[in-house]
């Protein structure tokens, strides 16, 4: 059971991340509707009802909260990888833990199709998705290491951070490839496309 001091924490928490569920749901909606370029930072706040300066304390920009879905993938997906057996080869354990991320585009399919879409047609939007999945490397890189046994504090080592941008630029080309044809599950794209690395 939880502690009165703890109580408190779980639910801002749970509070913060249904106010940027709800506020990224808004933006999304508006993006569809209005377009990419139309949709401002006020617009979204008057849509979700909410003032700028809550707004910039949960985002931003418009761009982190279209990418936004309330709680950072990063942690699902570091916990996926702890979970993988010690005996696997690295990079398989990236490819079944990044199921995660395709999953996250999946779960509603034709939300995470028009994301990946708006993703590939607009490059301020690639950019800011890239520099949010830049923030996984410092909390991937330490079991990465575990798993290559190498000391997580050399940063004259480049393969844990290698086989890390691999494996994300493998979910890029996979949510690029979904965009172009959305017949094709992102996981059996994603499997192809880490396939090609270590084929």
């Amino acid at each position: 059971m939880a502690t009165g001091t703890e109580t408190p924490t779980g639910a801002r928490a749970i509070a913060r991340e249904a106010v940027r569920s709800h506020v990224s749901a808004i933006a999304f909606d508006l993006c569809l509707r209005d377009g990419y370029d139309a949709l401002t930072v006020e617009g979204i706040c008057a849509g979700a009802g909410i003032s700028r300066s809550t707004f910039f304390r949960h985002f931003s920009s418009k761009e982190d909260a279209l990418l936004s879905d309330g709680k950072d993938a990063g942690d699902e997906l570091l916990e996926a990888l702890k979970r993988r057996p010690d005996g696997e080869s690295v990079w398989e354990s990236l490819r079944h833990a990044l199921v995660i991320i395709t999953r996250r585009y999946t779960e509603d399919a034709d939300r995470g199709h028009k994301l990946v879409v708006l993703l590939a047609s607009h490059s301020a939007l690639a950019a800011a998705h890239h520099e949010k999945n830049a923030r996984w490397y410092p909390l991937l890189q330490p079991e990465i290491a575990r798993r290559l046994g190498t000391d997580a504090s050399d940063s004259a080592d480049p393969r844990p951070h290698a086989l890390i941008a691999a494996a994300l630029g493998c979910v890029d080309a996979t949510l690029a490839a979904w965009a172009a044809d959305s017949t094709i599950t992102p996981e059996s794209i994603l499997e192809r496309a880490m396939a090609s690395i270590s084929a």
